[in-house]
């Protein structure tokens, strides 16, 4: 439908991938169990990995071509990553460098959830009465997990979403 602005070439990338994992699950299926040498069952890799390779570079060669248009939304990500749920992750770690377990952290931020939930407020907007009952470890300074820029600096780690990783890995591909 016009008014649809799916990015539909990534759709279908995304599609091709299943036929990617179909492929390998084939090849797995196909080497398992089998000897040390060659066996005839072997002959029937080929149409699994040329298919992948097709698949793949047709893929790559979609992404290079979509690439050069895409533009952020600097203002709607911003609007996207607003809500306070998307750290409660970080009122777990909070709470773990004050030295309480994490799977009572783990309950503990459920509780604070489902307070949230039944006083239709904002996780980071709680009344720190009601929040200070549910654990001694939640301070006044509790509310502060919830800076994202914070955060995801806080993620600084390899394989973790921080600027300097996410620059890195940028740096590296380019």
């Amino acid at each position: 439908m016009p008014q649809k602005k799916n990015p539909d070439a990534f759709e279908l990338i995304r599609g091709k991938s299943a036929r990617l994992t179909g492929n390998l699950q084939m090849l797995l299926t196909m080497v398992k169990g089998l000897p040390l040498t060659y066996n005839r069952d072997l002959q029937e890799d080929k149409p699994p990995v040329f298919d992948s390779l097709d698949q793949t570079t047709l893929m790559l060669d979609t992404v290079a071509a979509c690439l050069p248009g895409v533009q952020a939304n600097s203002a709607r990500c911003a609007a996207a990553v607003a809500d306070p749920l998307l750290l409660a992750t970080d009122v777990v770690d909070y709470l773990v460098n004050k030295g309480v377990p994490f799977r009572k952290a783990h309950h503990v931020v459920g509780a604070l959830v489902s307070l949230s939930e039944k006083l239709d407020t904002p996780l980071n907007k709680l009344p720190f009465e009601d929040v200070s009952k549910i654990h001694d470890a939640l301070a006044e300074d509790w509310t502060d997990v919830f800076d994202l820029e914070k955060a995801l600096a806080a993620r600084d780690k390899p394989g973790m979403p921080g600027p300097e990783q996410i620059a890195a890995r940028i740096a590296h591909w380019r």
